[in-house]
């Protein structure tokens, strides 16, 4: 107790002497058992921004790129276009198998395109579905005529630069003609979604992987086969156009928007029965047998 009293006698004697002189410091010794109830050397907004930063809260970044004021780097730079090429394998893969279950009622760019859409998958599927329909071209038109005495077989590469044009021409000027178009409607009439060219051609990119299984099915020599492929893979791909930028128009005038949507679905079927027809239908010349025809001789008598 008298330690006790001793304590407080020396906490009022402090408290005194600095009310008599007010320019002195006092210094006071927490004991251990003290706990400390405020930090004045803190700030109260601290703890809040830690948290955010380790919430991930991005709020910034957004405002930023919302205001287009997030620093890019200019298009002539390797940099610029790396961007469209970072995505991962499975996003890859996932898209793909959008492209070949097309859910009704599902928007494919909401889906899978949106949070991140890229070059690195229509181009390869592109590449690939060029060498696949030249390859596939070359192996029916031999497995057509094998066995034909007069047939000599020659690999005609030039179908290869045939396919890219037309493959890669699809790919990127139709959506870019319906990226244009999509900007003037929208201008005129308030549509519930649109879309960026980037969009546009990552959907017609991945839209055309089926016709990569099909294109090597081709080689089977048989019309009806062929046909019946092609109309299958043109179901698959052709609705997953249909659906997609059928939100985009449905806001339009009726005639405007089913003639959009025919428009896309009429081109499409044009690329799919103009590469089966031109590259396996097409008549090859070179195995028919040469018929030599002698000239016209006038016989004279002799008299």
């Amino acid at each position: 107790m008298a330690a006790v009293d001793d304590l407080q006698f020396e906490e009022f004697g402090d408290a005194a002497t600095s009310a008599a002189n007010p320019g002195t410091t006092t210094i006071h010794i927490e004991g251990p058992s003290e706990s400390p109830t405020h930090q004045p050397g803190l700030p109260r907004g601290s703890g809040g921004e830690e948290d955010d930063e380790l919430l991930g809260n991005d709020d910034s970044d957004k405002t930023e790129l919302l205001a287009g004021q997030k620093k890019s780097s200019p298009f002539w730079t390797f940099e610029y276009y790396q961007t469209f090429f970072d995505v991962d394998t499975y996003q890859v893969f996932d898209r793909i198998k959008g492209s070949l279950l097309p859910i009704p009622g599902k928007n494919f760019v909401r889906l899978y395109i949106r949070s991140n859409p890229d070059l690195y998958g229509p181009f390869w599927i592109c590449a690939t579905l060029v060498f696949a329909i030249a390859i596939s071209g070359n192996l029916s038109n031999f497995l057509i005529h094998l066995g034909e005495k007069t047939y000599h077989y020659v690999p005609e590469f030039r179908k290869v630069s045939i396919a890219a044009t037309i493959i890669y021409a699809y790919a990127w000027l139709v959506p870019l003609a319906l990226w244009g178009f999509l900007m003037w409607r929208n201008s005129k009439v308030m549509n519930i979604v649109s879309y960026s060219f980037l969009e546009i051609v990552c959907v017609y990119g991945y839209s055309l992987f089926i016709y990569i299984p099909t294109a090597v099915l081709w080689i089977i020599p048989q019309k009806a086969v062929r046909w019946i492929l092609v109309m299958i893979a043109l179901g698959i791909s052709g609705s997953v156009l249909a659906m997609t930028f059928w939100p985009a128009v449905r806001e339009d005038n009726r005639r405007i928007a089913l003639a959009t949507i025919g428009m896309i679905v009429l081109l499409h079927t044009l690329l799919s029965v103009g590469c089966l027809a031109y590259f396996f239908d097409a008549p090859e010349m070179d195995h028919l047998p040469t018929t030599t025809v002698a000239p016209n001789q006038t016989v004279g008598t002799a008299k």
